[in-house]
């Protein structure tokens, strides 16, 4: 069972149970639409998944329409692979892209392009930083 947690304003999904598709959940679309802030992870494997591609884009689109705030972490992958879509990031962005169409391979591109452009923040250092 999908559990939701609210406070202050934050929602928290525990998605373990959702089952995977080719769109994100609609009560997940409106959970990002309704919360301010998100925090992507981005990580080598990120991009072997159509679902977090789809959740970065309406991310992204909320960004720009709402002013949503977007916080990146960077897992063991650069900024500029994301832009790019290179390195073993890129592996995995094409083997996901395979049996999409041309727009879908754009849209995800672009929503990567935009957040490797996100200041964030490389999680080894961060974490070095946070816990020492």
């Amino acid at each position: 069972m999908r559990e939701q947690f609210k406070s202050n304003g934050i929602t928290m999904f525990d998605d373990h149970e959702i089952v995977r598709s080719a769109t994100i959940a609609p009560s997940l679309a409106e959970a990002i639409r309704e919360s301010s802030i998100s925090i992507v992870i981005l990580s080598k494997n990120y991009a072997s998944s159509s679902w977090c591609l789809d959740e970065l884009v309406e991310i992204l689109k909320c960004k720009e329409t709402m002013g949503h705030i977007v916080m990146t972490i960077f897992y063991g992958v650069e900024p500029f692979e994301i832009r790019k879509q290179n390195g073993e990031f890129g592996i995995a962005f094409n083997e996901t892209c395979i049996h999409i169409t041309n727009e879908e391979r754009h849209k995800w591109g672009k929503a990567l392009f935009d957040a490797g452009n996100i200041a964030g923040e490389d999680f080894l250092r961060w974490f070095v930083v946070f816990f020492n």
